[in-house]
């Protein structure tokens, strides 16, 4: 008989959720065993790296600082102090409206910093070999899940079996242990692909955030350290998924010509400083964040497109209140009532940030005149009520949630 290995807590996915959750138990005292079937890819030029980047809100910070994280990923960080959005959508494709939010208004601190996945993987997984507590496995995944009253037992793809108080899925959109639990998914598709890579370009961003609002999706410019010598973002292109395609493999002085143009021109002339990655945009969530010993985070309890820095934060948001909920009952970890209660505590925001989302990614795909011109009317008038800005940005920032 396969002998069974016991923990606190099974975190199925390796990915940047995972690991932050990973961290984060751990250094609490829990013991955890992480899983992943791919192994994480920790350097910028290697096969398969993420160049996606991500902006960690203020929120996010304080559970990295928790996870013992943040003194490691702090100098490789870029301040985003300005958030400004361009609609783009006159008949030229200029820039008709250009619109700052500025964190002095809100907060003492930045929005947010700005980290490549690669790095954070690095870090993260540095951290997991430094602590005690946790047993991260790479290369073996989860395939099989039953919860029981008093613990979950799971399978894993090289034949060992976990006994676990609590299960945590942060195993993306397609999640195992969600479908193992029957958890069901409501999805929207929009037809859209997502272009991610990293420019230079001759004028600093000056720890300016921009996303550029165009027929297809916005066109994002994220502030980077230098890069050879230059100023440097990371950028998440959105459009239609054939022109995303064709864009992918497209000669690199066509697509530094076409992607120029299409940022307005606002950093100047914009240089290929990387591999270009690829993937399909989605809104989804899950109809349940809980089953029987089982908690829903990340992407295996909601998917959003790439608008606004809210995909990872609303997961750090899901592993923070799942931890807090953990040290408050410890003796309770995993039980009904912490599952209902952490279900209770997370479903009202990420339902209210995925409807948002979807709306400012529909109307940012809008194509009629009418609607490119309702688009700039409702970004200057948002812009323009001060209150509503300002109760707009501590959402986005996650400073205040759904109630």
């Amino acid at each position: 008989m396969t002998n069974i290995t016991h923990c606190d807590i099974l975190i199925s996915g390796g990915g940047i959720a995972g690991l932050t959750a990973a961290a984060a138990f751990g250094t609490a005292g829990f013991n955890v065993i992480c899983v992943d079937p791919a192994p994480p890819v920790t350097d910028r030029e290697a096969d398969g790296a993420d160049m996606r980047t991500t902006a960690m809100l203020q929120p996010a910070r304080d559970l990295l600082q928790q996870a013992g994280l943040w003194d490691a990923l702090e100098p490789h960080a870029t301040a985003l102090d300005v958030m400004q959005i361009v609609d783009a959508g006159g008949t030229d494709g200029s820039a008709r409206e250009v619109k700052a939010f500025r964190a002095s208004d809100v907060s003492d601190l930045p929005f947010g910093w700005n980290l490549p996945n690669w790095r954070l993987r690095r870090e993260m997984v540095a951290r997991l070999d430094a602590l005690d507590t946790v047993d991260f496995r790479p290369g073996v995944g989860t395939r099989s899940l039953l919860g029981r009253t008093a613990e979950a037992r799971v399978g894993l793809t090289d034949g060992s079996r976990i006994s676990a108080k609590l299960v945590i899925a942060a195993d993306g959109r397609a999640s195992p242990m969600r479908q193992a639990a029957g958890i069901n998914v409501t999805t929207k598709r929009y037809g859209q692909k997502a272009l991610a890579f990293a420019v230079t370009h001759p004028i600093p961003h000056e720890n300016v955030s921009t996303e550029v609002h165009q027929t297809g999706g916005p066109f994002t410019l994220v502030p980077l350290p230098d890069h050879d010598g230059m100023p440097s973002s990371a950028v998440v292109w959105m459009d239609e998924g054939a022109a995303s395609v064709a864009r992918m493999g497209s000669d690199v002085a066509d697509f530094e010509a076409e992607m120029t143009a299409r940022s307005c021109q606002v950093l100047g002339p914009l240089t290929l400083a990387s591999r270009r990655s690829i993937w399909p945009i989605i809104s989804q969530y899950a109809e349940r964040l809980s089953a029987t010993r089982l908690a829903l985070i990340a992407e295996a309890a909601h998917v959003v497109p790439p608008i606004g820095a809210q995909g990872l934060n609303m997961s750090l948001a899901d592993t923070d209140t799942l931890l807090g909920l953990a040290q408050k009952r410890p003796d309770g970890l995993g039980d009904a009532e912490m599952l209902d209660a952490y279900h209770k505590a997370r479903y009202g925001d990420i339902r209210m940030r995925v409807t948002g989302i979807d709306l400012l990614n529909r109307a940012s795909q809008a194509t009629s005149p009418f609607a490119r011109d309702a688009r700039a009317w409702g970004l200057n008038a948002l812009h323009q009520v001060t209150p509503v800005r300002k109760t707009l940005m501590e959402l986005g920032l996650g400073t205040r949630r759904m109630r």
